[in-house]
């Protein structure tokens, strides 16, 4: 007996300068403990909802040394798991008895552990693939299940039999992903990693990796790239900086690694220009309101939400239309620009000074505008040609055309547009 305790109190001394605490926990009153064991996958395992899993949840293996450990007696022990079935964990749990009766009455918890962490899957031949337990398979059997059968079988010893069971009714996927998510960028912390820009080899915790295309940088380099691309109001440049990569960061990665003030201007910049590329969408004319405003394509008018104030849609896309011109109005313009101060001092008096005035220099700015500017014939931005020839790109939406014509121009072999005679690239 003496001797059994004497090999108990060496076998724990040993584990616990093996393992740290994440994974053996010892129960300081009496012989006895946890490990929490990560069982080791040979590749990315995919589960039955085509999710890849490179770190699956520890499987806990409590135990209790008997007295007679080890010579006589096999450790008492209970073994938990939320993705394997209790007909796989009884399996594994007979296979821990084999493994003790193999070694003639020697310690053996260290083997136990070994071969949960590298042969579980293995034995249980799970390969490529992982089915996780059903509802229907997920009973639950504790201490009082086991004394029930041990009730009811003869009695070899009164060792008290192994426990199995799940640590849930129902297998909660989204736990699985987010502990297999926190392992992997735990892993990825502790890995050196070059930087794409520097090319200096710094520890994953101080690096950042865009999930579409997998490219690595340090936050040093990221933030300083980002940061003149907002500061610049070039949304669409941040990407990723590798050549001829489109993969763009998350935004929880532009807000850590820019701060909150530049993550603001790049979130209305972005929500700008994706309402910008949307057919469907206008902007309420009013200069006190600018809203965006969802059009109908059955209808030529549109309403905005916010002040009520309805518009035709055409003369907000080509700043013309002949239902929206009146000619009270535009007499009346021409009045209050052309007539004496006491002239524009009445009608001040009797439409606003600040209407009639914001009024004229509406009408002034959009004069010049129609006469020294051409609608983009993709997106209709209004664009200026202040030299060069006449193969143009629009600085909105990046479509090429013809300056002559306003003909969408190929990405491919544009000149071509200019050979038949008709418009020329130079004049």
């Amino acid at each position: 007996m003496n001797a059994d305790i004497e090999e108990q109190e060496d076998e724990l001394l040993a584990l616990n300068s093996i393992f740290d605490s994440e994974e053996f926990v010892r129960d300081g009153s009496k012989s006895a403990g946890e490990f929490r064991i990560s069982v080791e996958l040979p590749f990315p395992n995919l589960l039955g909802m085509q999710y890849d899993i490179s770190f699956l949840p520890p499987l806990l293996l409590t135990f209790e040394l008997p007295d007679d450990y080890p010579s006589s007696s096999a450790p008492s022990f209970s073994l938990t798991c939320s993705w394997l079935t209790h007909m796989q964990l009884s399996a594994l749990g007979a296979q821990l008895i084999d493994l003790y009766q193999a070694t003639g009455g020697a310690v053996v918890l260290f083997s136990w552990v070994q071969f949960l962490k590298e042969d579980a899957l293995r034995f249980l031949d799970i390969h490529a693939l992982l089915e996780l337990p059903s509802d229907e398979h997920s009973t639950q059997y504790d201490s009082l299940d086991s004394l029930n059968a041990a009730l009811s079988e003869p009695k070899n010893n009164q060792q008290s039999g192994p426990t199995y069971r799940q640590d849930c009714n129902a297998v909660d996927l989204w736990k699985l992903l987010i502990y297999n998510a926190a392992q992997t960028q735990k892993a990825f912390s502790a890995t050196v990693f070059d930087c794409g820009v520097c090319f200096v080899g710094l520890l994953g915790s101080d690096c950042v990796q865009l999930p579409e295309c997998g490219h690595i940088f340090c936050k040093v380099c990221l933030t300083k790239f980002c940061t003149l691309q907002i500061t610049e109001g070039n949304i669409k440049a941040v990407s990723c900086p590798e050549a001829d990569c489109s993969a763009t960061p998350t935004p929880s990665q532009v807000k850590c690694l820019v701060g909150e003030e530049l993550f603001s201007r790049y979130d209305r910049l972005l929500l700008q220009s994706t309402l910008d590329h949307m057919a469907d969408v206008v902007y309420c004319p009013r200069r006190v309101c600018g809203s965006a405003v969802i059009v109908e394509k059955s209808s030529a008018a549109a309403q905005c939400s916010v002040c009520s104030f309805a518009f035709c849609v055409a003369y907000v896309h080509l700043k013309r239309c002949s239902d929206c011109a009146s000619e009270g109005l535009s007499a009346l313009w021409d009045d209050y620009a052309s007539g004496s101060k006491q002239r524009q001092r009445l009608l001040e008096s009797r439409y606003g000074r600040s209407t009639m005035r914001a009024t004229v220099e509406e009408c002034l700015s959009e004069d010049w505008m129609a006469f020294n500017s051409k609608n983009c014939p993709h997106c209709f931005w209004k664009i200026q040609k202040n030299g060069g020839c006449n193969m143009m790109t629009c600085s909105q939406c990046g479509q090429l055309f013809c300056w002559s014509c306003l003909t969408r121009l190929p990405s491919h072999r544009a000149g071509k547009h200019f050979e038949n005679g008709l418009c020329y690239q130079y004049q």
